[in-house]
């Protein structure tokens, strides 16, 4: 059997291969089977702990035997047993051992050990296939790329408490998505799994508990399953409580309140049941106490804010426990100066990982400050907030960034922030830094941000506009990624709310027409609502809608003709007329509308829509057109209105305005109070 090195085998390596290497590897080719099953267990206890010896047996090719021996039928079964021990000895060595066994197929071989009756035999098989599974080189689809494997492992699941753990191990590392829920889901993993809870075995009951968490994440179905599901007559939501108790091991705690939260995420459980209120979210604040290991801050906190997301009574409860806003302000000062910890290899652990701590603290701030205006004060306030958000955002990891704009992201829905403390910390500079070169998913959310940034109260708007933002939105409307093409035209339609005409102009010049147009036939329909909306800006202010008419008054009218004969839908339509609203409003910009039967016929169509929306739209699009404001405080039709027929005979002004108060009768009060004469599309957050 062929097996080959993933990286060439460097000289030093080779010189290092010593005699007694070679001589386990030669005892394998014996013709004596029990001197082989002898230099199998010698080669076994000289692999224990010794990652050189291992890397030399695999230089010297004792894996393809093992796994040749492993497959005879000829070979007793001691000695496969013994074969894929070592396998798994040599897989718990560096990556570079794991892809080694998997360029020699070891997958196929152990997966076929495990149809022996043996049970011994099929236990280490497990073993192996656990440690090679788990291991980050090793692609997941390799579990469920012959179909007759998923469920030979649900039925091991009863041999032995080796068993499993191992298949529970594996399935939790190898479900990774929906697609892989559902295989699993479809194969009896609840019910092969659930009883597993209540297992003597510590360990056992761990990687079952493991296995729903990965199950139930962002998944309704499975989620649904699970919450009424019977063990030993208690529902399983009432087990997961019982492990969330304090004299449980911390590990047990976390993975319990992981599988609650999803479970609640997944629309399984009520957010303000108590399981939830009383029961997870004290766990998850619990676990974000300084006294905690440092990954169970980090998860602590990512699950808290998972779960508190999109709930503002639980961000509010959370804010208030356990003073949990302050003890988040301990994660930017790890390890301190004076830590307790004196070990030195965990010292030296947390170090390299003390940037996770800044990831989670920011993600949970985003969610406590997404909705309540008061809890985003106390986290403006927290010591240092502003300043330590604003160096996240240069900070070296992509993930740390990532957080630290969503932070920033979740504060700037406040009015009042945007007017004082992002004014104070000018942070739309590194903000703008963040947009010039950066990795998608930070620019949806940094773009978003700047969204925000550009409501015409912020103080940041005009620095913004002054430091190129417009050619970079722009940019931004061609990219391939949907949310940031909605983004950048967000952005801009914000940034055109009551523009002067010089703004406005630059928009225009910078987005081309031509690419404007293209946003209009977008298949996203976000895209093509912030692009009405951004045209319905633009067209604001009479000397702007003359303005602009004059020189891209064709291309406006052909778009708007197409979208109102196109298959859309209502809102998208009534976005149109207000358009045709403001350009009715125009002195010189009305001609256009006038002189056009076309748009004129279907003015009066939608006059008679059966929906109130399109029917106030478009009359308002008649009364921006017959009245005419310079000829006093009362509007008077204007005087090519009388040569026009297209909406039927009409011989005095004001009989067609009457048929059009008729229309309105239904609801005058909408009338009334509708701010679509010559209006804007308001700008808008993004929340």
């Amino acid at each position: 059997m062929a097996c080959l090195l993933e990286t060439p085998i460097r000289m030093s390596v080779l010189s290092e291969v010593t005699a007694s290497s070679r001589h386990y590897v030669d005892r394998l080719f014996d013709p004596d089977p029990q001197k082989v099953l002898q230099g199998v267990i010698d080669m076994k206890n000289a692999v224990i702990g010794n990652n050189k010896q291992k890397a030399n047996l695999i230089v010297l090719g004792a894996v393809p035997r093992l796994l040749y021996l492993l497959q005879q039928e000829t070979s007793s079964t001691e000695l496969k047993t013994e074969c894929a021990v070592v396998l798994g000895s040599l897989a718990m060595g560096t990556e570079n051992n794991v892809k080694s066994l998997l360029d020699c197929h070891i997958i196929p071989a152990l997966l076929q050990g495990l149809l022996s009756p043996d049970l011994k035999f099929i236990e280490a098989c497990l073993r192996c296939l656990r440690t090679i599974f788990t291991s980050p080189v090793t692609p997941e689809e390799l579990l469920y790329t012959d179909a007759t494997v998923i469920p030979h492992l649900m039925a091991l699941l009863s041999r032995s408490r080796y068993t499993q753990e191992y298949i529970c191990q594996i399935f939790s590392h190898c479900c990774k998505g929906p697609d892989h829920q559902t295989i699993l889901f479809n194969h009896g993993a609840v019910q092969n799994i659930a009883h597993l809870l209540t297992s003597v075995s510590y360990k056992v009951r761990m990687q079952a508990l493991k296995c729903f968490s990965v199950l139930a994440f962002e998944n309704p179905q499975v989620s649904m399953t699970l919450v009424n599901v019977l063990v030993d007559g208690e529902l399983l939501p009432q087990i997961f409580v019982k492990m969330l108790q304090r004299d449980k091991p911390i590990e047990m705690q976390l993975t319990s309140a992981k599988c609650l939260t999803y479970m609640c995420r997944a629309g399984a459980i009520r957010t303000d049941d108590n399981c939830i209120v009383l029961k997870t979210l004290p766990c998850l604040v619990r676990m974000c106490s300084k006294e905690r290991l440092l990954e169970e801050r980090v998860e602590g906190a990512e699950t808290l804010a998972y779960l508190i997301e999109p709930d503002v009574e639980l961000q509010r409860i959370a804010s208030i426990t356990d003073h949990l806003i302050a003890m988040l302000a301990d994660y930017f000062k790890y390890p301190s100066s004076v830590s307790a910890i004196t070990d030195i290899k965990r010292l030296d652990h947390d170090l390299k990982h003390a940037h996770e701590l800044r990831q989670a603290a920011f993600k949970l701030y985003a969610s406590l400050g997404a909705n309540d205006e008061d809890i985003r004060k106390k986290i403006i306030e927290t010591e240092n907030m502003m300043d330590r958000i604003v160096t996240g955002l240069s900070e070296s990891s992509v993930k740390v960034r990532l957080a630290a704009v969503r932070c920033l992201h979740s504060l700037s829905r406040s009015v009042q922030q945007l007017r004082t403390s992002f004014q104070d910390h000018a942070v739309w500079k590194p903000l703008m830094k963040v947009l010039q070169n950066a990795p998608d998913e930070i620019l949806v959310v940094a773009s978003s941000m700047l969204c925000n940034l550009l409501l015409e109260f912020s103080p940041s708007k005009e620095p913004i506009l002054e430091s190129g933002a417009v050619e970079l939105l722009c940019g931004l409307t061609q990219s391939e990624n949907p949310a940031l093409r909605v983004n950048g035209i967000w952005a801009l339609m914000n940034m055109a709310f009551q523009a002067e005409q010089k703004i406005k102009a630059d928009i225009l010049r910078s987005l081309s027409t031509e690419q404007l147009f293209r946003l209009l036939s977008d298949s996203d329909l976000n895209v093509l609502m912030k692009t009405l909306g951004l045209l319905r800006n633009l067209l604001s202010t009479r000397p702007h809608i003359d303005k602009i008419m004059s020189t891209h008054g064709k291309q406006i009218m052909q778009a708007v003709t197409l979208i109102l004969e196109g298959e859309h839908n209502i809102e998208v339509k009534e976005q149109t007329l207000c358009i045709l609203a403001n350009i009715a409003d125009g002195t010189t910009a009305k001609e256009l509308i006038m002189t056009n039967d076309d748009i004129l016929q279907k003015i009066k169509y939608y006059m008679g829509h059966s929906h109130v929306k399109l029917q106030l739209a478009a009359m308002f699009c008649i009364s921006n057109l017959i009245w005419n404001e310079e000829e006093g405080p009362r509007r008077h039709c204007s005087s090519t209105w009388r040569d026009k027929s297209t909406l039927g005979a009409c011989e005095h002004p004001t009989s067609l305005l009457k048929e059009v108060q008729e229309l309105a009768s239904f609801d005058s009060f909408y009338l009334h109070k509708s701010p679509w004469t010559a209006g804007s599309c308001f700008a808008k957050a993004i929340w």
